[in-house]
């Protein structure tokens, strides 16, 4: 048996450094000023999106951590490096905005009940300031959000904001023309459905990947049948797609070629066809010469 190895890495996305420290920048200040002024207008809406803000700055943190940890190279007891990290990084970033959303969305409930006097017009400059920040932020991670989950994961944080700022402006604008406070719980309401929509998704593909499943971009059976039909291959087993980080994915299987091993050749030209048609970035792939006397004991289907 022999085991071969294509791999052309491409770890991250590119470089996200400057983008992240502009955010990280922005965000932070933005948070300083409608904490202050949530709290100077007794404005929940205000106060709710600046914990989601807050959020935001440790999830971009967290984030731009995982990326800078994904790209250390492998070592003796870390073959693969840190390429897990950023999994991790969008996990831990879905989490703790649901656990934020759940805070916000309670205490909006106990606001219905008692209403407290809010300054409209606040609300409508400090909330049209973050529109601007969070779009101007977002826009800088859309490039790479379609490539890596991590990146997705900020993008999503960013663009919500922006789309909760503008809720907090119609709430100001419907407080200033009709006078009823309800609008700012309703509000943060709001933002507690949007928080949570938009990150369920963050939530489920990460875990997906946490748990080794299939990259939602890959075909199983589409790979499979590709394999299968490579000349002289008799049979395909021993399938396992998984991702190393939000950004690759790997394989590894085994190919059953009884007329002998097929050569280099043939399995340069698997590597580049995994690469180029599935982004397939590792593939670990084990030929088999069918010696009755020596079956593969991971031949069969229910065993992994």
């Amino acid at each position: 048996m022999t085991h071969n190895h294509g791999s052309e890495h491409t770890h991250g996305t590119g470089n996200y450094n400057r983008a992240f420290i502009i955010s990280v920048t922005l965000n932070t200040l933005f948070v300083a000023i409608e904490a202050f002024y949530g709290i100077a207008a007794n404005s929940l809406a205000l106060l709710a999106d600046a914990g989601h803000n807050l959020s935001d700055v440790l999830g971009l943190l967290l984030a731009w951590g995982a990326s800078l940890l994904s790209q250390r190279q492998a070592t003796e007891r870390r073959t693969f490096g840190l390429l897990r990290s950023s999994i991790l990084a969008a996990l831990f970033n879905a989490m703790f905005l649901l656990v934020i959303s759940g805070g916000v969305g309670w205490e909006a409930i106990l606001r219905f009940r008692d209403p407290a006097p809010v300054s409209g017009r606040t609300l409508i400059v400090v909330a049209a300031i973050g529109i601007v920040i969070n779009t101007l932020s977002a826009l800088m991670f859309l490039a790479g959000r379609k490539r890596d989950l991590n990146i997705r994961g900020a993008f999503l944080h960013l663009m919500a904001d922006a789309a909760v700022s503008a809720g907090v402006v119609f709430a100001g604008l419907a407080i200033v023309f009709t006078g009823e406070l309800w609008f700012d719980p309703a509000v943060s309401l709001l933002v507690t459905v949007v928080i949570v929509v938009g990150t369920w998704q963050l939530l489920r593909d990460a875990l997906n990947l946490i748990t080794d499943a299939v990259p939602a971009g890959i075909e199983p059976l589409a790979v499979r049948t590709y394999l299968a039909e490579r000349p002289g291959v008799a049979e395909v087993h021993d399938l396992h797609i998984w991702s190393m980080s939000t950004t690759e994915a790997a394989l590894m299987v085994h190919l059953l070629v009884p007329t002998g091993h097929p050569g280099d050749a043939f399995l340069a030209q698997i590597y580049r066809d995994l690469h180029e048609n599935f982004g397939i970035e590792h593939a670990t792939i084990q030929i088999e010469l069918g010696d009755s006397g020596q079956a593969c004991a991971l031949a069969p289907e229910n065993v992994v």
